[in-house]
């Protein structure tokens, strides 16, 4: 059955191959939905699936008005799936195997003005426990570009170089090493320093940095509704901030500054600088010096 098949398939993505929780969920909504499709025309077997079933699907999401990056992932799925049961002999041919990727339109990332930015964090300030962590987790987005499921699953250990570096856990489980820069460097210690205790109410088995006020660790939701709100503050649309933009900002910003964008590629921990690069050898005295391009530094 194409659903057992699926779902044996998305185990051996997360289990075996190293791939994110967050793809594999994609690639499990993606193929989930193309079995519906197999069933309308009573197709229930992997082996029936033939390389028409597989362009009707995608001309289908096509004309639904489904946006080309969504049918680039979803071709980039039933690829996958089809090429693992083709290595695990569970099907006799791939019928994917000359599908053409639909093509992905350019869309530039939106990027807030550093000034924008500056005055976010600015409006950002207190000595309340809540004002002290919210600038914390504003800065080291930004001040080290991380991806909001990086900055939840933070943890004090993970603070190294006597507070000067963080050591990320990003897609893949891929670490890298960032140097944390001089702005985010005073908030976080600030916040750590002075009310992180007051969120974690005496649990010491908590070693989340950032915490919710029930003393539990961040969703990527809690994180965004906190972007939203800082930037609400000061005049900043909902729907030109996020904490994917504050990312961005961290790249454009320092490419603007004369960084050199290989350097920034690996501070982001962009795959495709080499996906098996394991980034506890980065040369954290180099990536200092081009850190101190950042105009938050």
């Amino acid at each position: 059955m194409i659903v057992s098949d699926i779902e044996t398939f998305l185990s051996l993505l997360l289990l075996e191959r190293g791939l994110s929780r967050n793809t594999g969920t994609g690639y499990g909504q993606d193929l989930r939905r193309f079995a519906e499709f197999l069933k309308g025309r009573g197709k229930t077997e992997s082996s029936a699936v033939v390389r028409d079933d597989i362009v009707d699907f995608l001309a289908e999401e096509r004309t639904a008005g489904m946006r080309g990056s969504t049918r680039s992932r979803r071709t980039a799925a039933i690829r996958t799936f089809f090429r693992s049961l083709k290595e695990r002999h569970l099907v006799s041919s791939d019928p994917s195997a000359l599908l053409d990727a639909p093509k992905k339109a350019k869309v530039l990332p939106r990027v807030l003005s550093e000034e924008e930015v500056a005055q976010m964090l600015e409006e950002t300030k207190g000595e309340d426990p809540i004002s002290l962590r919210d600038r914390a987790m504003l800065e080291t987005m930004y001040g080290c570009g991380l991806r909001v499921s990086e900055l939840c699953a933070l943890k004090r250990e993970d603070v190294v170089g006597e507070g000067e570096l963080l050591r990320i856990f990003g897609k893949g489980s891929k670490e890298r090493i960032v140097p944390i820069g001089s702005a985010a460097g005073r908030a976080l210690a600030a916040y750590l320093e002075g009310s992180r205790e007051s969120f974690a109410r005496g649990n010491l088995g908590e070693t989340h940095v950032f915490l919710t006020r029930l003393g539990r660790p961040f969703t990527r939701q809690g994180v965004f509704k906190i972007v939203r709100d800082r930037a609400a503050a000061v005049g900043i649309a909902a729907d030109r901030i996020s904490p994917h933009v504050l990312r961005h900002c961290f790249a454009s910003h320092m490419l603007a500054h004369g960084a050199d964008i290989r350097a920034i590629q690996e501070l982001l921990g962009h795959a495709d600088i080499g996906t098996t690069q394991v980034y506890t050898h980065v040369d954290t005295a180099r990536f200092s010096e081009i850190h101190k391009l950042h105009p938050r530094h």
